[in-house]
């Protein structure tokens, strides 16, 4: 089969390789949509941080030349021993993070901080080829939300999304306001309309503003600039409880404390690249809530992320238009992502294509 394979920074090869088999547990995807993020770019353009290339896995024993993919999507073509609950021929989302279900974390269906945790597509095989084995335990079936394969292909970045907007404790009640609409931040932005009628979007690209407004944002602002987000958010007569900082900037980071009031929650969503400052001071004296976030709960957010998708009126065409060729991942998918000149929200790859295509977001 072919496959992307990445060997190290800057080198990932289009080959030739043996098809995995399904272990126990397990089921062998024949991958019809896959997409990449931030994290593939960043391995691509400095790694390896996290693919198991030079040290081996201490969980999935990986070592070596690594096949990328954890967002994905496709048919399952064989099941594993000891799998009864999918049938061969259908169409299957992964939420790629497997979990020892055993540890004091997993007992608290926090899954996220297993202390045995690994990824498909991260710290073993993933989904950039034509077949990938994921556990069952990680799949759940499409065909009770009527998505097609690249709206699925979808789900495991809007269940992240879930889990940070749930992570907030975001309730009808509550005034929020997201800063940066970039993958994680688009889908978060629909998560987040789904809860509440007032929500402020922030960012410093008009397109994905204008997205952002067609997902559900009340008021959308461009601007990088901590003191005229404040202002801004005044003047809407918003008195926001929640804020998200998505970006990972430092800016955005500085515009997140200056626009969160008293008693208000930060979810940080965006990874700083650098340490920080930190008034820890105030953050006592007004009572900030400072939360983290980190992947999802696949078992809690996965449905909910299936159920956002299929609920949308408009195609999600404007979020992933093309769907690339294995041929194409490079100089059309990692690069630019790596290099911040994408203009799409989300890239999505068919390994099977021959050539770029456009993605397929509504049934027939």
């Amino acid at each position: 089969m072919r496959a992307a394979v990445y060997h190290d920074r800057g080198d990932v090869r289009i080959e030739d390789v043996t098809p995995p088999r399904p272990g126990p547990g397990d089921l062998l995807i024949e991958v019809r949509s896959v997409g990449i993020c931030g994290t593939d770019s960043h391995e691509y353009a400095s790694g390896p941080h996290m693919f198991p290339v030079q040290t081996r896995h201490p969980v999935s024993g990986h070592l070596g030349p690594m096949i990328p993919g954890h967002e994905f999507a496709g048919v399952v073509a064989q099941l594993g021993p000891g799998v009864s609950d999918f049938a061969e021929g259908e169409l299957v989302v992964s939420g790629a993070g497997i979990s020892c279900g055993t540890c004091v974390q997993c007992q608290r269906m926090r899954t996220n901080l297993c202390e045995h945790y690994s990824t498909v597509g991260l710290q073993r095989d993933g989904a950039l080829a034509e077949y990938v084995v994921a556990p069952a335990a990680t799949c759940l079936p499409v065909a009770p939300y009527g998505l097609t394969a690249d709206a699925a292909a979808l789900a495991q970045p809007m269940s992240i999304a879930v889990h940070a907007m749930r992570r907030g404790r975001l309730s009808a009640d509550d005034e929020a306001v997201i800063i940066g609409t970039g993958g994680i931040g688009a889908f978060l932005t629909y998560a987040v309309a789904s809860v509440t009628d007032r929500l402020a979007v922030i960012d410093l690209d008009d397109a994905r503003l204008k997205i952002a407004d067609g997902l559900g944002a009340t008021h959308v602002l461009r601007t990088g600039d901590a003191t005229e987000a404040r202002d801004s958010i005044t003047a809407w007569g918003m008195n926001p409880t929640v804020v998200y900082e998505v970006s990972g900037t430092t800016g955005g980071l500085k515009s997140a404390v200056e626009i969160l009031p008293r008693g208000g929650r930060l979810v940080l969503v965006g990874l700083q690249g650098v340490p920080v400052e930190w008034d820890v001071r105030t953050l006592s004296l007004i009572e900030h809530e400072i939360i983290g976030t980190n992947a999802h709960v696949c078992a809690l957010d996965m449905p909910t992320a299936l159920e956002l998708l299929a609920a949308r009126r408009d195609p999600w065409s404007d979020i992933a238009p093309v769907a690339l060729s294995l041929d194409r991942l490079v100089p059309d998918g990692l690069q630019p992502l790596a290099e911040r000149r994408t203009t799409r929200i989300k890239t999505l790859v068919d390994p099977r294509a021959e050539q770029t295509r456009a993605t397929r977001m509504v049934s027939t």
